[in-house]
């Protein structure tokens, strides 16, 4: 079985002395993802019947944390790639497709790109049918991993003729004509994510890769599959740089005898366990990828992705004041990890929309409003 504690004890100190200059330079993580590779980290969660690592879920949720103590874009990008991995998992375990893309990736290590967080129900980009499957144009944001992408699993708009507005799901190769690259992600936080655009025009897709049809604008059972294990993986990448805000924080306050310094610290260790306990109940629920999905259990997941972005956010503040003019200099991290930290608010669901779909779910109300 992949060791994911040998692997994060050879890679971690090489990723924290690369973290600095991969924000400071708008530049991807590329020796970190070349590193992981070597290790056949990108396989690790996939089944050894179908040449994985076998690493269990949770622990790939252990190694994602992890890594965010040393580089938190790295852990956050790495953890897109798992969560696709993830979600091919529990379909392969449930009977339903995930097997060949499994294969795949285990086969050379491939890397995966999302384009989940910007498709959500309408998706964007239009196919359109010529021989042997589809033809396909879109502009594909907030692509994590995508300057070492090889695969992007993705989704476009089709307009069947007795169906009407579907949207198909598909993975198609990032070295395929038509598809490129931007070089856009210049951002407040995780700028060492490679978030980049991806521009896709007039790529074939062949009908064989299509995976899923769905209404357009409809919520469909694919998110209560997709959002559980997408969000304990996602929130490892936000709770393991909140603990490594909170030891910088900690090891800046030793010694330190003024009356307001174990007051600060108490606030933010509360901050802390809040984020702490919101991810473990998070992991407890996908249950190793043997949860049963359910809208219910969707909506309880994304509660729980809300208050640990929260606690998260408020940790990385709180150690900022703990160390007093000292975080706000770029050597000590602190400043870096705060603006990681804003960016968790941007993945779906957002606070507003969540607390929206919670709210309506736990009224009986139209579960498609709650999510449009």
């Amino acid at each position: 079985m992949f060791d994911h504690r040998a692997v994060i004890a050879k890679l971690g100190p090489q990723f924290h002395d690369r973290a600095g200059a991969y924000d400071a330079e708008d530049r991807f993580v590329s020796e970190n993802y070349t590193d992981l590779k070597s290790e056949h980290a990108f396989s690790a969660m996939i089944p050894p019947e179908l040449g994985g690592g076998g690493l269990p879920y949770s622990e790939m949720c252990n190694l994602v944390r992890e890594i965010s103590h040393y580089c938190s874009s790295t852990a956050l990008a790495f953890s897109m790639h798992q969560h696709a991995v993830a979600s091919a998992v529990w379909n392969y375990r449930h009977g339903n497709p995930g097997e060949k893309l499994l294969r795949r990736v285990a086969s050379a290590d491939l890397v995966l790109v999302s384009t989940g967080a910007t498709d959500w129900l309408s998706s964007n980009g239009e196919l359109t049918a010529c021989d042997g499957g589809f033809r396909f144009t879109a502009a594909k944001r907030f692509a994590s991993g995508s300057p070492a992408g090889d695969l992007i699993v993705t989704s476009g708009r089709f307009h069947d003729p007795e169906s009407g507005w579907q949207v198909l799901h598909f993975a198609l190769s990032m070295h395929a004509d038509g598809v490129r690259v931007e070089d856009d992600w210049k951002t407040m936080g995780m700028r060492a994510t490679g978030s980049h655009t991806v521009t896709i025009e007039n790529a074939f897709v062949p009908s064989e890769a299509v995976t899923l049809r769905r209404p357009m604008g409809k919520y469909h059972r694919v998110y209560d599959i997709v959002l559980p294990v997408a969000m304990p993986l996602i929130g490892a990448a936000y709770v393991g740089l909140a603990e490594a805000a909170a030891r910088t924080a900690l090891e800046s306050a030793t010694g330190r005898c003024d009356d307001l310094a174990p007051i600060l610290i108490g606030e933010m260790h509360n901050h802390l366990t809040a984020a702490q306990l919101a991810h473990r109940s998070m992991v407890a629920m996908a249950d190793n990828l043997e949860f049963q999905p359910s809208v219910n259990n969707t909506s309880e997941v994304l509660t729980r992705k809300t208050l640990l972005i929260q606690a998260t956010v408020n940790t990385c503040t709180k150690a900022m004041e703990v160390t007093r003019g000292a975080g706000y200099f770029r050597k000590l991290g602190l400043e870096r990890l705060l603006r990681d930290a804003i960016a968790g608010q941007f993945h779906p669901l957002s606070e507003k929309k969540q607390q929206q779909f919670t709210g309506r779910i736990a009224l009986g109300l139209n579960v498609e409003e709650a999510a449009g």
